[in-house]
């Protein structure tokens, strides 16, 4: 079995085993419908090759100088338990050291037992839990308190927050989707000119959170418009109500549908977006994450 680079002429051989990926779930897999898109760009994306099948996939991106982003790991079920899986995964943490990586992390739905598994097997350890908040848009939305959005102030409240220690200082990507990287000052002063930094600063810094991204997500019942912030992080109640305000009245000026704030996966962050009906997504989502300077990450 060969690990190679992926290849457009592979797209087909690719799809007849990731169409049907979670065969239980609604939500398919994004693969089959990304992949020419998908392989493209700054990344490295390795099939292993059985000849007459492809046995495998698996894609890293470096996400900053030093931190690398493991994603699309699919195994053919015809060749599960070959350890197709951790010649994959070492191959990209190598490719990732050259590039200057230190750390490699990845993410699981926390519904997905058997990766789970094997993402603790192939090298990698538990890193965070976070989960979707999802306050509805709305250009009327009050917050109460007042709201600003000067970078700095955001960064100091991402600091002081129990979020940034729970969360080991990471926070939603705002290049790559669905991944996460170290949230740092640089990127709040390009969210500020880019996107959008709020602030509750009224009687201290109390709340904070950011727009990485607004974009259009199409699906069998037409299109939507989507928000995502990059964290949420609040002290109390009534600094999560004026922020997630603040948010559904940022959202309702990109024209977003709906939106997505990451969120701490913790009894008070939850019950907190519940009581205050910001809503949340139904599942959280594990971050995973190998040290790379390790020498059980070699093999």
């Amino acid at each position: 079995m060969e690990l190679r680079d992926a290849r457009l002429e592979d797209h087909e051989a690719v799809a007849a085993f990731t169409r049907d990926t979670w065969p239980d779930r609604e939500a398919g897999d994004y693969l089959p419908g990304i992949y020419p898109e998908w392989i493209e760009g700054d990344n490295r994306t390795l099939v292993a090759d059985a000849g007459s099948e492809i046995a495998g996939i698996a894609q890293c991106v470096m996400l900053s100088e030093t931190e690398a982003w493991c994603q699309g790991m699919r195994v053919n079920p015809a060749y599960r338990g070959r350890g197709v899986a951790s010649r994959l995964t070492h191959a990209l943490f190598e490719w990732a050291r050259d590039q200057g990586a230190l750390v490699a992390r990845s993410m699981v739905f926390s519904w997905n037992v058997p990766s789970l598994g094997l993402t603790r097997k192939i090298g990698f350890d538990p890193a965070a839990e976070l989960r979707w908040a999802t306050p509805e848009p709305d250009p009327d939305a009050e917050p109460g308190l007042t709201v600003t959005d000067e970078p700095d102030a955001a960064w100091h409240a991402w600091t002081d927050s129990d979020a940034r220690s729970r969360l080991g200082g990471l926070a939603l990507d705002r290049e790559e989707t669905w991944a996460v990287s170290e949230l740092t000052r640089e990127n709040l002063r390009r969210a500020a000119d880019e996107t959008a930094v709020l602030v509750v600063c009224e009687d201290g810094l109390r709340a904070m959170s950011y727009r990485v991204r607004d974009y259009e997500h199409e699906h069998e019942d037409g299109t939507e418009r989507y928000a995502e912030y990059g964290i949420g992080t609040w002290d109390d109640l009534e600094a999560g109500r004026a922020l997630f305000a603040a948010i559904a009245r940022d959202a309702a000026e990109v024209g977003a549908d709906r939106t997505r704030v990451w969120i701490p996966e913790t009894t008070g962050y939850v019950s907190d977006a519940a009581y205050l009906r910001a809503g949340a997504s139904e599942e959280p989502d594990f971050v995973f994450a190998a040290d790379l300077t390790a020498d059980r990450t070699r093999r």
